[in-house]
């Protein structure tokens, strides 16, 4: 696995919008380095609802959201992907604990690469 972590230092700009000819919004985050990553509506719709939830709910202190599929998960309503986020029933010690592990690993963005890639 690798893991990196990505400050506003490392972020030369961001574009959010729906792109010409498509239905949904779109982020683009532009690093240092070349790189560009993009993501779709759903998943800034899910990151903006956990960082809400934990923000915001007077105990919770960590979401993890997992990858599921149509069927995997039960019925999913008309129009929605076949893959949602979901919320997943995981303590927060748990998350917050697996958080501090990933960061104890995580490399800087390098700016003039992407770090392992």
């Amino acid at each position: 696995m690798r893991v990196v972590y990505v400050a506003n230092e490392d972020v030369e700009r961001v574009l959010v919008g729906v792109p010409s000819s498509h239905k949904h919004l779109r982020a683009a985050l532009f690093l240092k380095g070349g790189y560009v990553v993009i993501f779709s509506e759903a998943t800034l719709a899910n990151l903006v609802r956990a960082y809400v939830t934990v923000k915001t709910h007077p105990k919770r202190r960590a979401v993890e959201l997992r990858a599921r599929t149509r069927g995997e998960a039960g019925p999913f309503k008309e129009g929605y992907a076949d893959c949602q986020l979901l919320e997943e029933d995981t303590c927060d010690e748990v998350i917050s604990g697996e958080l501090s592990k990933l960061l104890a690993l995580a490399k800087r963005w390098e700016f003039g690469s992407a770090p392992g890639v």
